[in-house]
């Protein structure tokens, strides 16, 4: 087909373009990243030491998720038993609905569904109502866990929406299916992460339900890949912000506002590690760039790839017979396009910084997200899209290809802190 390789093929119609352009954004960030994991890497061997009475003990890559849990706890002192209290599902699914309202002065609330509509009977329908343009779309929420249910979280796009004729439009069906835990003795309530998670794939539904395009091929999240996580990374900070939170985020049983002190605690965790963790992607990245980048003529050892480059974009040791590489299975799904949640967590986090942060809940903020980012889905070039929403800096130019300014999520992550 002419390319030189299965990284350059799916790369050619990118923000990116080219496989250089990404390895030159991955070696970027991982200089930037490497002072403050080393850092932290050393904090969690100290602690390791002190813990164990072992002075001279080494670090092990196994040794990273619960030490690193110990020293957010001792720090932060956080209970996610208390911090779940405060999620009841039905209050998330409020949270959601104030959110909408707030952005977008739009109503969001559930309507029956016809005898066979369904596919399990736990499953809610909503619509999206604009008070003068009328009903927007549709949203099916499967969010409890069940036996033989998908342990999955996603959204899934049912119908596009599309112009059919100058009074008509095609309004958009999607579905967001979550696997939340929960009984008739203890109904589902959300740690963090889930929540976090739930934010996550309304943002992609957001993305479905608020766009209008001529065609359905180009509706919502059917953009480029470097840029279809934009919007959920965007709203994964929705649910890190107090003021967002204090509207829903109430005890499930005294009904209690969640703490303000409780929010910065959490907030606190999240950044305690944030080099480590983006490290960790930034390695996941370029495991997924080299597989799939240009072959040699010869055999490869794939092990020997993996290995060389945790050794050098991480902070961490390889543990010689483990194959990770092989149950990542986002090297199928993604192959040669990881590094895009890298893009929109830049992405991201700029028009946070620039368009939400101010007052994130306001009709104006809603209104520039909208006007000139959700509705265009895939139809408008995302790089007009970007300029247009946040003004300049957001993208610079590489070698014919698009790469993201990264100092604004260095600045949110305090990567630049020594």
């Amino acid at each position: 087909m002419g390319y030189k390789s299965y990284a350059e093929f799916s790369l050619h119609s990118t923000m990116a373009a080219s496989p250089e352009v990404v390895l030159s954004f991955l070696l970027e960030m991982s200089k930037v990243v490497r002072p403050k994991a080393d850092q932290e890497f050393e904090a969690i061997r100290d602690f390791k030491r002190e813990k164990s009475g072992e002075p001279n003990g080494e670090l092990e890559p196994w040794d990273e998720a619960y030490f690193t849990w110990l020293m957010k706890s001792a720090t932060y002192k956080l209970d996610s038993s208390i911090i779940s209290s405060y999620f009841p599902l039905p209050q998330c699914i409020e949270g959601l609905k104030i959110l909408v309202e707030s952005l977008f002065g739009v109503t969001f609330h559930r309507v029956p569904l016809a005898p066979g509509e369904s596919w399990h009977p736990d499953v809610l329908k909503i619509v999206l109502h604009h008070p003068t343009e009328g009903d927007l779309g549709y949203l099916y929420l499967d969010l409890k866990s069940r036996k033989g249910k998908h342990p999955i979280c996603a959204h899934f796009a049912i119908r596009g929406g599309r112009r059919v004729s100058e009074t008509i439009y095609q309004l958009p069906v999607v579905a967001l299916v979550c696997n939340f835990s929960g009984s008739s003795l203890a109904p589902v309530r959300l740690n963090h992460f889930e929540v976090e998670t739930l934010f996550h794939e309304f943002g992609h539904a957001l993305h479905s339900l608020l766009s209008r395009t001529e065609y359905q091929h180009f509706s919502g999240t059917r953009v480029v890949l470097d840029f279809a996580e934009t919007p959920s990374n965007l709203f994964e900070s929705y649910a890190w912000d107090y003021r967002v939170l204090r509207t829903f985020a109430k005890h499930y049983s005294t009904g209690d506002v969640i703490p303000k002190e409780l929010v910065e605690s959490m907030v606190g965790a999240k950044k305690m590690f944030a080099a480590t963790e983006l490290q960790r992607q930034i390695f996941y990245a370029l495991v997924d760039q080299t597989l799939f980048g240009e072959q040699t003529s010869t055999w490869r050892d794939t092990m020997a790839i993996v290995a060389d480059l945790k050794r050098q974009h991480t902070s961490w040791t390889h543990v010689e017979g483990t194959h990770w590489h092989t149950r990542f299975n986002h090297l199928t799904n993604y192959g040669a396009g990881y590094y895009s949640y890298l893009y929109a967590k830049c992405f991201a986090t700029t028009i946070w910084q620039r368009i939400c942060q101010e007052d994130p809940l306001s009709s104006d903020t809603g209104l520039a997200l909208r006007t000139k980012f959700l509705q265009h889905g895939g139809a408008k070039d995302p790089a007009d899209i970007l300029n247009d929403l946040v003004g300049s800096g957001i993208i610079r130019n590489c070698s014919g290809g698009i790469i993201p300014d990264i100092t604004s999520l260095c600045e949110e992550m305090e990567l630049m802190k020594s």
